[in-house]
């Protein structure tokens, strides 16, 4: 069983930035891959990072690419996304995500998920 919980969710500027924090608790197999989703206002989760647990190869949205990265420490257990110039379309809450199984970006393939932490982006 994996608990995840995430952390560092809050309200600021366009332009601005935010660091989001996901601690995993449990065994994660170098196999799995772990994911950030956002789940807009009136809109259905979608697939933003991610990163694969044992080699790091890193993955993003089109809407992210050159603006967030993501990275893992597997000593803490802890996957991180650094949002820079940050925009109100990427307002949401954000989910961190574990499949067992390997790289996806639907969220039906995931195994674990965690609370969320909203993000706001005024303009």
């Amino acid at each position: 069983q994996v608990q995840l919980v995430e952390s560092g969710g809050g309200v600021v500027k366009a332009g601005d930035s935010l660091r989001l924090s996901c601690a995993a608790s449990g065994r994660i197999y170098s196999s799995s891959f772990m994911g950030w989703f956002r789940r807009a206002p009136g809109k259905e989760r979608e697939f933003v990072s991610g990163i694969r647990w044992g080699v790091g190869n890193t993955y993003y949205a089109d809407a992210v690419k050159g603006r967030f990265t993501i990275s893992r420490s597997t000593g803490q257990n802890t996957v991180d996304l650094q949002m820079n110039s940050l925009k109100p379309e990427d307002t949401g809450v954000y989910y961190c995500a574990l499949n067992r199984n390997g790289l996806a970006t639907a969220a039906k393939e995931y195994n674990y998920w965690g609370q969320g932490t909203q993000v706001t982006v005024s303009s």
